[in-house]
């Protein structure tokens, strides 16, 4: 659990490593994202505010228009869409944001043991989105630089006074009661609600994105020295016995388990259980 000035580098490094993998789950390719030593005021442009059910407090995320579009674009013409228009990039810059919050709150209920997710994200509209904005006077922002093969798409991220302060001292974690939408902030209708179906097109565009779909027999931990030892014949004993279900494991969460058998020669997985999402959760940490 992160004490202290932690909690900042810790919801930080878990923002970075999931804005990471879903690059790599719509795009193909886990783009290098740099932090700069020190906080960064974010500059005038398209933010974003991610409140939580379960936990106090939103984050924030903040870039200029331009970065916007890079990042989208990028995304887009990874899929093969390198010509849509502006509203288009938008909604896949800003669904970008969404799955990686949702793995943010994936980590949170895992330190936590309850269940976080986000809900009711609202875009900001105002004039501004400094230090100075009553809107954003509690936040501490951080930068982020992604590398992207046409440039560097800053991105500012903010969080919230009071998740840090749950996240520092767990004894004093209170339910987020539901805000006020802050004047100026409105929610956008191309983002899906929590827990609810995605329906824009862009995401129906990425239903064909292949994902890496592996199974999982067991594991086992060995010593340096037995592992030297291993030769052609050798075997290694996993936790699991012939008669439990092995695991089908999609970006590195078990989602199912089921039983081994062979189709055509080949050696398949017949599904018999999907498990739940609370234990899902438990699989990621």
């Amino acid at each position: 659990m992160p004490h202290g000035p932690e909690s900042q580098s810790w919801l930080l490094e878990e923002f970075i490593a999931r804005l990471a993998s879903v690059f790599e789950t719509m795009a193909g390719e886990r783009p290098a994202i740099e932090r700069p030593a020190g906080s960064d005021t974010p500059p005038d442009g398209l933010a974003w505010q991610q409140p939580f059910a379960g936990a106090p407090g939103a984050v924030w995320l903040n870039a200029t228009d331009g970065d916007v579009a890079a990042i989208g674009g990028y995304i887009l013409a990874a899929a093969g869409l390198g010509d849509a228009d502006g509203e288009t990039v938008k909604s896949t810059y800003l669904e970008t944001l969404s799955q990686a919050l949702a793995g943010l709150a994936q980590a949170l209920s895992g330190q936590w043991g309850r269940e976080v997710t986000p809900r009711d994200g609202r875009e900001w509209t105002g004039a501004g989105t400094n230090r100075g904005d009553a809107a954003t006077a509690s936040v501490v922002w951080s930068r982020a630089e992604i590398q992207l093969p046409e440039r560097v798409a800053a991105l500012h991220i903010g969080f919230e006074q009071a998740l840090l302060d749950a996240l520092a001292d767990r004894n004093r974690l209170e339910i987020a009661r539901e805000p006020p939408a802050p004047e100026g902030l409105a929610a956008p209708a191309n983002l899906p609600a929590p827990g609810g179906a995605i329906t824009s097109r862009t995401f129906d565009l990425l239903l064909d994105v292949e994902l890496p779909v592996s199974v999982s027999f067991g594991r086992a931990q060995v010593q340096l020295k037995d592992v030297l030892k291993l030769t052609t014949g050798s075997i290694v004993e996993l936790n699991r016995s012939i008669t439990e279900p092995v695991e089908v494991i999609v970006n590195n969460c078990v989602i199912a388990r089921g039983e081994v058998v062979v189709v055509e020669g080949n050696f398949g997985v017949r599904i018999q259980q999907v498990i739940s999402r609370q234990e899902r959760l438990r699989t990621l940490h």
